[in-house]
């Protein structure tokens, strides 16, 4: 079939086809869902992996924040505010984004995840605006918000992941559904990072420890969507022989690339002033992450190879996830997600 054919979105319901569906796109499928008769049983492990991880912001008590909200620098101020709202404005892509991806999906069970992973964003964004109401009014959250939608840095990385999205958006194909998903990989695999890390690095000082411990929740979740929308590409890639061309080989590579380069600049414009956090190796910490994506799609390394540069992100980030959190209703002990090498940080 043609990369450039359209997708048809899928009927609700096809009592003629079978249950498993006959293709990730272009398939076969009634729409009823038998998650013990599913063409990638994989997938269900996927889905239970990211359901284990629920959590709610206000789940987080932040009155420890608040109160060390004064003894931040003003400059640490302004980073705060304005990395919440930058990653907030690239949370705020994806939920619709997932949600559209279901429409042209066939296989239920994909459908499945694609429906948690939209959900989870929404929380991951109102998780931004959480920290944000503890901490400054609702006139200064409207004006980093449109700080952030103004800021012509911020702009040129979203432009990379928007123009994929939107060209899906307007003209879903299998092609245009390629591309979006290497750049949900960009954004979700590379392009919280910078952000991510000087959260890690005020922790690393004792500041701000419960919007760390929220952002490492965070983290976990957007590993596990960077992974399962590499296995998802992967499927899309092997059912459709056109999209095995070197061309799609080499956008891949540049287009990630290009992210980690983009995601460098961001750095050095946003944290070139914070003592402390060596750019240098942060530099390394994305290219060692970019590496890590391009293998989890089962290519080579674009960058040099290199043990993480910045170990003490997988440090603070592992110590962050406690086995056991306090219910916020019942303000009972349950277990959460366990971090290991199957869901997350061994990806730091």
């Amino acid at each position: 079939m043609a990369m450039t054919q359209p997708l048809s979105r899928i009927k609700l319901l096809n009592p003629e086809f079978p249950n498993k569906s006959t293709g990730i796109i272009n398939g076969k499928s009634s729409g009823l869902l038998n998650w013990n008769d599913i063409a990638y049983p994989q997938m269900y492990d996927l889905y239970q992996a990211l359901l284990s991880n629920f959590w709610k912001a206000q789940e987080i008590n932040m009155q420890d924040d608040i109160k060390q909200w004064d003894q931040l620098t003003e400059m640490e101020q302004d980073i705060f505010l304005r990395i919440n709202t930058q990653l907030a404005s690239l949370d705020s892509l994806q939920t619709p984004t997932m949600s559209q991806v279901m429409d042209y999906v066939t296989d239920s069970s994909f459908k499945a995840i694609f429906a948690v992973i939209s959900q989870q964003e929404a929380v991951h964004n109102e998780s931004y605006s959480y920290v944000l109401s503890s901490l400054v009014p609702l006139s200064i959250q409207n004006e980093r918000f449109n700080q952030a939608k103004n800021d012509p840095i911020v702009q040129k990385r979203n432009q990379l992941i928007l123009t994929a999205y939107e060209g899906f958006r307007q003209a879903p194909t299998p092609e245009s559904l390629f591309k979006l998903a290497v750049n949900s990989i960009n954004l979700e695999g590379i392009y919280f990072y910078a952000g991510f890390a000087f959260f890690y690095h005020l922790a690393r000082q004792q500041k701000m420890l419960k919007t760390s411990t929220m952002i490492s929740y965070i983290q976990r979740d957007e590993m596990q969507h960077a992974y399962f929308i590499a296995q998802f590409l992967r499927i899309l890639i092997s059912e459709n022989p056109d999209l095995q061309s070197e061309t799609h080989i080499e956008y891949i590579y540049e287009t990630i690339s290009n992210a980690t380069e983009l995601e460098k600049e961001w750095a050095h414009y946003i944290l070139k002033d914070l003592s402390g956090l060596d750019l240098k190796e942060f530099e390394g910490y994305v290219e060692y992450l970019a590496n890590k994506r391009l293998r989890q799609l089962g290519l080579k390394n674009y960058y040099e190879e290199r043990k993480n540069p910045m170990p003490w992100i997988h440090v603070f980030s592992d110590e962050m996830i406690n086995e056991t959190k306090s219910d916020f209703f019942e303000q009972k002990s349950r277990t959460y997600s366990k971090v290991t090498e199957s869901n997350g940080f061994d990806e730091l």
